[in-house]
């Protein structure tokens, strides 16, 4: 089945475009009032998840809780419906809910500020026509703050949709015929791994939800995700008395093959095109995630003919490796299966298991922008670390290409992005890191030294007089300071990361 979402601003254009579109194509329509009316008579505070947002207030842990509840009900009504029948669902974020679900046509419909205002005052006849543009800047900034603080992405981003549509030259009912047109198109079509990606993240809500209802559990702030029936879930180190019955909890839901629950309080992604077990670079993101109690989420980034041949089967995103068996944190081996496994992918993802790091495994296909697409830029990640990828390339153009998929990444993503060869240094305390960290204290001693014990000599050299001197002596401190600031930060950079405080 297919899922459309619409992305709209003020109640009007987009919410029309919608039901006519739905109305064409003989689709079921949900409003994004009707599940956020749903989600308020299921205990889940809506209207207090709004009012906190759109006033600025801070998000507490528990309100941060029944966030991702709503979030996991949105996407379990989307999903349960899109099962059985294609659906169209309108409102702010529908697509951002569903993310790593290659067919979801994702639309943005908007309305011109005239337009606007004569919908405004039709429905609130009351207003001035000045106020009425108010009114519908200040939805505008409303929504901004939503997505901003509930998905980390601007709103207005052209990345996020595939097609804008805007009612200043197209009428309604032309937008809904050429949305019909579009909706068509084999990149929207269903494929059995997108079916399956429906499946996942309908079985990951069930599984969120369900721990959120469990008065064992409620309080418990989780990660949940699911690919192929077998579970993953994340939990805090604070929270491993509360967390150790979440498989119970989750028993009675059907369609779940295994359950693998890791503690993290954040997550580390690392792409590669191959994955090593026995690679360094593995090593060092394992300690970097063992000191931030983190999880490891592997990304296999392709392109050329391996892409092609994913993206024959799922566009841009295939969601391919996953446990075969698991538990919490058990000394057991947990094997990963997969048609056509790549080397090294399943001994690198059992070796996270075994150190409870394991997040999930993912292939991306698409190169840079595929890569982009496929990232969930919510998820609450605290590095990027990019190791071997463009493998069918010359060194030169791979080293190049590589550069440029770190630039992107910064550029996109609020998160540090980082080569698997600089992840050391910047990262990891060794004997290179000790030797440094003394040289800068040496350094800063001497000058500390030098300078009180000539204070004298120093202030006399200073205060000299003549304009020759004094300009002098204004390029030596000029020189002299920063270069006393570097070393003694320089120094204090690596204390810090000596304890942990990086």
């Amino acid at each position: 089945m297919q899922i459309i979402c619409v992305s709209r601003g003020s109640f009007g254009y987009g919410n029309e475009l919608a039901e006519k579109l739905a109305q064409k194509l003989g689709w079921d329509c949900i409003p994004r009032e009707t599940l956020t009316d749903s989600a308020t008579d299921q205990g889940i505070p809506v209207g207090k998840i709004e009012s906190a947002v759109l006033k600025r207030h801070p998000i507490t842990e528990g309100l941060a809780i029944q966030v991702e509840m709503m979030k996991a009900f949105i996407s379990a009504q989307i999903c349960e419906r899109a099962m059985e029948k294609s659906v169209i669902y309108h409102g702010r974020t529908g697509h951002l809910v569903l993310p790593g679900i290659s067919h979801v046509l994702r639309i943005r419909a908007i309305a011109n500020d005239e337009e606007r205002i004569n919908m405004t005052l039709r429905r609130m006849p009351s207003l001035t026509r000045e106020k009425a543009r108010k009114y519908n800047d200040q939805v505008d900034e409303d929504r901004r703050r939503w997505v901003r603080t509930l998905y980390n992405v601007d709103w207005e981003d052209p990345s996020l949709y595939d097609i804008t549509i805007n009612s200043l030259n197209m009428t309604v009912e032309n937008s809904a015929s050429a949305l019909v047109s579009v909706a068509q198109l084999p990149d929207f079509m269903e494929t059995p791994a997108s079916r399956q990606a429906v499946r996942d993240t309908l079985l990951a809500s069930r599984c969120r939800l369900a721990i959120g209802r469990d008065d064992r559990t409620r309080d418990v702030s989780v990660t949940v995700k699911a690919d192929h029936g077998n579970v993953a879930v994340t939990y805090l180190p604070r929270q491993a008395k509360q967390a150790a019955v979440i498989p119970e909890v989750l028993s009675r839901i059907e369609d779940i093959q295994s359950i693998v629950c890791t503690v993290a309080t954040t997550n580390i992604l690392y792409i590669q095109e191959n994955f090593d077990p026995d690679a360094p670079s593995l090593e060092q993101v394992i300690q970097v995630a063992e000191k931030w109690n983190a999880s490891v989420e592997l990304i296999r980034l392709l392109e050329g003919v391996e892409a092609a041949r994913v993206e024959a089967r799922s566009p841009i995103v295939e969601t391919s490796y996953r446990a075969a068996n698991g538990g919490i944190l058990d000394d057991t081996s947990t094997a990963l299966s997969h048609e056509d496994d790549a080397e090294g992918v399943a001994e690198t993802f059992d070796k996270l298991i075994q150190v409870g790091r394991a997040n999930t495994v993912r292939t991306i296909a698409g190169g840079t922008q595929g890569l982009l697409s496929g990232l969930n830029r919510a998820e609450k990640n605290s590095l990027v670390v990019v190791g071997d990828v463009f493998l069918s390339r010359g060194a030169s153009v791979q080293k190049r290409m590589r550069r440029d998929l770190i630039s992107f990444l910064a550029d996109h993503l609020k998160v540090p992005i980082i080569s698997t060869e600089d992840l050391k240094s910047h990262y990891l305390f060794g004997p290179k890191q000790w030797l440094h960290m003394a040289l800068y204290a040496v350094a800063t001693i001497v000058v500390y030294l030098a300078v009180f014990n000539n204070q004298e000599a120093i202030l006399e050299f200073l205060t000299k007089p003549g304009t020759g001197h004094r300009v002098l002596s204004a390029a030596l401190v000029a020189l002299f300071v920063p270069m006393t600031a570097w070393a003694y930060g320089s120094f204090t950079r690596y204390v810090l990361k000596l304890i942990k405080l990086e």
